[in-house]
């Protein structure tokens, strides 16, 4: 069977630092197995959301045409992941009468609905609707009610919203480089589908997704989403702090980030020395690498301690004895792990993706742990049907229409 018969699936991550597209051809078995890859500097996007459509759209172009022709295949549409500041989730509970004493699918999606029924602002809609368990007269901890008997049915879910004006942009993008939007996924929902393996899920984990304009924070216990959370800072931070602390251009200051950065002064060496390309075209300088230890740490010191904060002031913050998982491109500083167990007294450790067969030398990397997860959750979710292609302004209405197909399988 050639590659073109076979069924492909593709992720599109849509970050501030970079655009990446990863093409996965459907083996045997339902086993996706990575046939491309392509990045692209993003222009357009500042924490996670477009600002300027044209750049975004020639950043998508670039990308899906350098995955396209490592995996000799043309895509048409891509599984597209969503972040910023604008993304929201909170709780919600809901209660129906069971009629006939049984509890049937109508009932699961009735009792859905009814704790569904919250006032969101006009601006925003659902992008998310997470079960995370049922109850039935009184008794809680049901993943699967349906065929049980009892009279009075209860769920609790997790929501996730976003503005609507930014995933329409995204999706507008996304249509404009020419390809179709299966599906928008909440990015740190996709990255959690590729780090995090079952035990973690169950015992409950913090899954943080740092990526250069944002931290995306998922928290997961008894094997469903507890907590969704957007913080608007990132490695970006880190990379303006050295440029503005060395005098010298925003490139330069990344590429001295990402080859000689380092998150914990004790980790380097006092000796050694890194040249500091200069502004103006003055003589490039040459100091201690301590010195970029002393501007990082603090900034990196900085983003845990809000994470920490804003769990904390979730209440969740003691429900995690799995610790905390740390992907995406900012997590591979030299040091990230060991401020962050610092800072939480709980262990840390660096999400690479897995889950995946094919060129996976190439997507083990923090970096690619959102591409690498839409694939998942696409694969995932394809056989329900309900994915069909989003276009325009009647989006929201195809994710709603999809919505029992994601519910049921979650569980």
């Amino acid at each position: 069977m050639s590659k073109k018969e076979k069924e492909i699936i593709t992720g599109l991550d849509l970050g501030t630092t970079k655009i990446c597209c990863v093409i996965a051809e459907v083996g045997e078995g339902g086993r996706l197995d990575i046939i491309g890859i392509g990045t692209h500097p993003s222009k357009g996007l500042n924490k996670g959301v477009v600002v300027d459509i044209e750049s975004t759209v020639e950043s998508i172009k670039s990308a899906v045409e350098e995955a396209e022709l490592m995996a000799g295949v043309e895509v048409e549409s891509a599984y597209v992941g969503i972040a910023g500041g604008h993304i929201k989730g909170f709780n919600s509970h809901g209660i129906i009468a069971v009629k006939n004493r049984e509890v049937t699918e109508m009932d699961k999606e009735r009792v859905i609905e009814a704790a569904k029924a919250v006032a969101i602002p006009m601006d925003r809609e659902v992008i998310h609707v997470i079960p995370q368990q049922f109850i039935l007269d009184g008794q809680s901890g049901i993943r699967e009610p349906r065929g049980m008997s009892g009279v009075r049915l209860e769920a609790r879910i997790h929501v996730i919203t976003g503005a609507v004006t930014s995933a329409q942009n995204i999706v507008r993008s996304v249509n404009r480089a020419g390809l179709d939007v299966d599906d928008i996924i909440v990015e740190q929902l996709a990255s959690a589908e590729a780090v995090l393996d079952a035990d973690e899920r169950d015992l409950g984990v913090a899954l943080v997704d740092i990526g250069g304009g944002t931290a995306d924070l998922a928290l997961f216990a008894e094997d469903s989403v507890r907590y969704t959370s957007v913080i608007a800072i990132g490695g970006n931070h880190i990379t303006n702090d050295l440029a503005i602390g060395l005098r010298t251009p925003q490139a330069e200051a990344e590429k001295i980030k990402c080859k000689y950065g380092c998150a914990l002064s004790t980790m380097v060496k006092r000796d050694e020395k890194v040249e500091i390309p200069s502004m103006g075209g003055r003589e490039p300088r040459v100091i201690s690498r301590n010195v970029l230890c002393e501007i990082i740490e603090p900034r990196v010191e900085e983003i845990f301690q809000m994470i920490h904060h804003d769990l904390e002031s979730s209440g969740y913050l003691g429900v995690i004895p799995s610790g905390l998982v740390i992907t995406g491109g900012t997590s591979m500083l030299e040091g990230m792990v060991d401020v962050a167990e610092r800072v939480f007294g709980l262990p840390v450790r660096r999400g690479n993706p897995t889950g995946v067969g094919g060129l996976v030398d190439v997507v083990n990397s923090p970096q690619y742990a959102t591409a690498v997860g839409l694939l998942l959750f696409g694969s995932k979710h394809r056989k329900t049907g309900k994915t069909r292609p989003i276009k325009g302004r009647n989006m929201f209405n195809t994710i709603t229409e999809k919505m029992k197909g994601w519910m049921e399988d979650f569980f």
